[in-house]
């Protein structure tokens, strides 16, 4: 899933090596430029060790030009492959930028406007309050603002059959945590509606539209929109989780094709650096207009503020802003805007930034969870911008890791143990059987064969498991597949006014999906 990671002290160290060209002769320039790069490339291949990332790669483009593109590491943890500039990756919420380039092509076409109702072209939408459906326009698909927690409804898409019509008219049972366009919740649903706009309006799919306007004509042949194009494909990265030592477990993609408008993109680094050449020249690729102008700098323009956390302040004092754009995030760094974003798919994580008064584009693509791509590209900014003695980056992110764990361990030492009861469950086991609704989610169903109870997840037939008693009428769940975005999860029944099994919650510490808001009731 998605984590928003400030890249803000990523652009120091360029800026000394454009110095070098305007002062030092050129074939001293392009010694500076080779010694930068070495540098760099020295540092990504440490970080590969330290982070424990199976594989990732890297691709610098500088002055419409690609200056740098090359890949560490394997492609699977246990057997190999090594990845290079072309090794397909899932690029997850670094796609959003895509979807918001697929509508600004129809707001040149005059096919739609930024603030046109969404209403008018998904009739069917329909969201907590009357005004808010109503109102809802296609820029605050863009930018997070519609009201919602951030990853408020995932459970929607995650491993479910639901279409993405399916997906937008269960919406309308999501709570809202602040008030419409007063604060921001990251919402994967929204992107998920836009891609529906881009439908209503083209006649064609999200998948086709976005293959046409984009892949075809900046030559991304070896880009997909969906886990199931990739049958076939050689030289693609493996997802790998995480096991309870925190080593790297590989797994596989799932095919999610109801989330591809807001991050169903596979791509490589050498792909991707044609997508920041388009970006970065707002519009243009090789002397042909894609998107105007003056789409770019609305989809660059703050639209919905964030607040500069006392964290950001100290790791980064010349960060006075952040914010978010369309399909995009803003803020400030050593003087320069920075536009950037960040991508995290079941196994893979990923990051962009773009520092346009630079002409500068990074990407880091790699296939595993960890957080190794925001310290790399603050330390790429950082060496492009000619910071001297600037942060480690990457060290500073373990280090800081390694402290929380360490404070998180204290915690659980010092705090009271909880002693499971041996108790038996308070009901005879077949009065937790049954059928149970979500009005948000659909059907769950509690079954016993053996002498075990077993829940089942309906729309999503990868998700359920054995449940095992805990204490009283609280049921540990062991997933019977062990998706790593998954975490250890409870299922707690409730008990009615009649004395009987009334209802069903999953309790999850788990930072990708809200298990609380399923809700279910007991029907039959």
């Amino acid at each position: 899933m998605h984590t928003f990671i400030s890249s803000r002290q990523q652009l120091r160290a360029l800026l000394w090596l454009l110095m070098a060209v305007l002062v030092q002769p050129p074939v001293l320039a392009q010694q500076k430029a080779n010694t930068s790069l070495a540098k760099l490339d020295a540092y990504y291949q440490q970080a590969l060790q330290d982070w424990n990332v199976p594989g990732m790669a890297i691709a610098i483009v500088k002055d419409d030009s690609v200056i740098f593109a090359k890949g560490y590491g394997v492609l699977h943890i246990k057997t190999g492959g090594q990845v290079d500039a072309n090794t397909v990756f899932g690029i997850a919420s670094n796609s959003k930028a895509y979807t918001a380039a697929a509508l600004a092509t129809l707001v040149d076409a005059g096919k739609i406007r930024w603030e046109d109702k969404v209403q008018q072209y998904v009739p069917y939408l329909q969201l907590y309050d009357p005004y808010v459906t109503e109102n809802l326009t296609i820029e605050d698909l863009l930018c997070h603002r519609v009201g919602f927690k951030t990853f408020s409804g995932d459970l929607l898409w995650y491993n479910t059959t639901y279409t993405r019509p399916d997906i937008i008219r269960r919406m309308r049972y999501l709570e809202p945590a602040y008030g419409f366009r007063d604060g921001y919740g990251y919402s994967n649903l929204m992107f998920i509606t836009a891609g529906e706009v881009i439908e209503q309006v083209t006649g064609k799919t999200w998948e086709n539209y976005i293959k046409e306007t984009f892949f075809q004509p900046l030559g991304m042949s070896r880009s997909y929109t969906s886990v199931n194009e990739l049958k076939g494909v050689q030289n693609v990265a493996s997802p790998h989780g995480f096991d309870d030592q925190e080593r790297p477990v590989a797994t596989t993609f799932t095919p999610w094709d109801n989330w591809n408008p807001a991050a169903g993109i596979f791509t490589s680094v050498n792909q991707q650096a044609q997508w920041m050449r388009l970006q970065l020249n707002r519009g243009n690729y090789k002397g042909k207009r894609i998107f105007s102008e003056e789409a770019a700098r609305q989809m660059w323009t703050a639209h919905n503020a964030l607040p500069v956390s006392k964290q950001t302040e100290e790791a980064s004092p010349s960060t006075h802003f952040s914010a978010a754009g369309l399909g995009w995030m803003l803020n400030d760094y050593q003087g320069r805007k920075i536009i950037a974003h960040g991508g995290g798919h079941e196994g893979m994580n990923s990051r962009t930034v773009l520092v346009p008064e630079e002409n500068l584009g990074i990407v880091i693509l790699t296939n595993s969870m960890s957080s190794v791509m925001a310290p790399l590209a603050n330390y790429t900014l950082d060496q492009f911008f000619g910071i001297q003695n600037g942060q480690d980056w990457s060290r500073l992110a373990l280090d800081a890791r390694s402290a929380a764990k360490k404070k998180q361990a204290e915690a659980l030492a010092k705090a009271p143990k909880v002693k499971k009861r041996p108790a038996k469950p308070t009901m005879d086991l077949s009065a937790y059987t049954g059928t149970y609704n979500s009005p948000l989610y659909g059907e769950a169903t509690v079954t016993l064969q053996d002498g075990k109870l077993s829940l089942q997840l309906v729309p999503a037939p990868a998700l359920g498991g054995t449940l095992m008693h805990w204490q009283h009428d609280i049921f540990e769940l062991d997933w019977k597949n062990d998706f790593a975005l998954l975490t250890p999860t409870r299922v707690r029944f409730l008990v009615g006014e009649d004395g009987k099994i009334a209802q069903m919650r999953l309790d999850a510490d788990n930072p990708d999906f809200h298990f609380d808001e399923l809700q279910f009731r007991k029907v039959k």
